[in-house]
């Protein structure tokens, strides 16, 4: 092929990228993101865009989203690096330790049932698989309970979760404030709606967001994998009782103030009564409004969770567990510690029991009768 149809070839084919791009992009927002949808009667996301190409300043447009798709992979392998490199050695460092768990037997039939159809099976289930496995009910159960404590997290694995959110969560809260700072609107709500949605972004802003998102949005791509701990649990898990006391203090008076006071009196006040000096009410208007409201009942719920911990923290002097969020563990390990022993030793634990039961069962007979005789032989002498 000569140069000169090396080059129209690329053209044509770098051409046909593009067009089929802008047929997607013009297909999306066509019918997801369409002017009437997310933006005030009469602007439309072409005006944002001829004033971005005059070089007036980058405006936020949809297709910037499509940014946070590559973000979100690279924060899940640099989690993933983070995780073996910095949380796993830190864990070892501040003493976390992870419980003995007795492994199940390797038993094909149970484990398929494990897998397929269900981590815990009825009595009747139960007995079928028994039937089938040669084995006793009893023993049926103590398998599913070992593999359901085999699969469940260990505290390292926790631990590592909630130093990767700490640490991000405290890069961005740090940065956002930094950025914040000088900006007007920070000082002044009303300078927000200054202009929407015509609104140049800064590049700190325009990162900013990207990276929340990308971060986000790669917690939901491994939603199905976290085990959803919270950041304060570090210490908790390092068996630091006295530091996650206070941390709980500090928490639960930050918490009250921010969400029952700052978040209704400054931002929903804001968006949904300061906003409507600027614009006529539109679909985003009563979409995002309508999310706030929920939040904000979600944070009044919260609220009284942690004031029930606070109440039970004044009069019993610790945080018995986080009551916003679900156990920290099933009820397995509540019910069976994990050094129980298989139904065999539990038998001969039994037998042991009542045979000393009948032993103190003959001597205290014994005994009544030695009385009784003794009782017999002092009656005449005492007549």
């Amino acid at each position: 092929m000569t140069p000169l149809l090396r080059v129209i070839s690329t053209c044509m084919r770098r051409r046909a990228t593009c067009s089929c791009r802008d047929r997607m992009e013009a297909v999306v927002n066509e019918w997801l993101w369409q002017d009437r949808y997310w933006l005030p009667p009469g602007m439309h996301w072409e005006d944002m865009e001829v004033m971005e190409g005059q070089g007036k300043g980058p405006y936020p447009l949809p297709r910037d989203l499509i940014y946070t798709l590559p973000v979100a992979f690279a924060f899940i392998a640099f989690r993933y690096v983070f995780e073996r490199v910095i949380a796993v050695p830190l864990s070892k460092r501040l003493g976390v330790k992870d419980r003995i768990r007795i492994q199940a037997a390797p038993l094909p039939k149970l484990e398929t049932f494990y897998k397929q159809k269900s981590r815990q099976p009825t009595q009747s289930e139960v007995a079928s698989l028994g039937k089938q496995c040669g084995l006793s009910q009893a023993k049926i159960q103590t398998w599913f309970r070992h593999r359901r404590n085999q699969d469940r997290p260990s505290n390292t694995k926790k631990f590592c979760e909630a130093s990767w959110r700490f640490v991000f969560y405290l890069a961005a809260f740090t940065a956002g404030l930094a950025s914040l700072l000088d900006s007007p609107w920070f000082w002044d709500y009303r300078e927000c709606w200054q202009g929407f949605p015509k609104q140049p972004v800064t590049d700190a802003h325009y990162w900013y967001y990207i990276l929340e998102l990308g971060f986000y949005l790669s917690l939901l791509l491994c939603v199905s994998v976290d085990v959803k701990r919270k950041s304060a649990k570090m210490f908790h898990y390092a068996g630091w009782t006295r530091t996650c006391d206070s941390l709980f203090v500090v928490f639960a008076l930050v918490f009250l103030v921010t969400r029952l006071v700052v978040f209704p009196c400054r931002v929903i006040h804001t968006t949904l009564v300061v906003s409507l000096e600027f614009f006529q009410p539109f679909f985003g208007y009563f979409f995002f409004n309508s999310l706030l409201l929920v939040l904000q009942a979600l944070h009044i719920f919260w609220a009284y969770l942690i004031l029930r911990m606070v109440y039970k923290f004044a009069f019993m002097g610790k945080v018995e567990r986080d009551e916003r969020s679900d156990e920290e563990s099933e009820a397995d390990e509540d019910e069976q510690p994990e050094e129980e022993c298989d139904e065999s030793s539990w038998e001969q634990r039994k037998g042991s029991i009542n045979s000393k039961l009948a032993s103190l069962a003959n001597n205290c007979v014994l005994n009544n009768l030695t009385n009784q005789r003794n009782l017999n032989s002092r009656l005449p002498k005492a007549r």
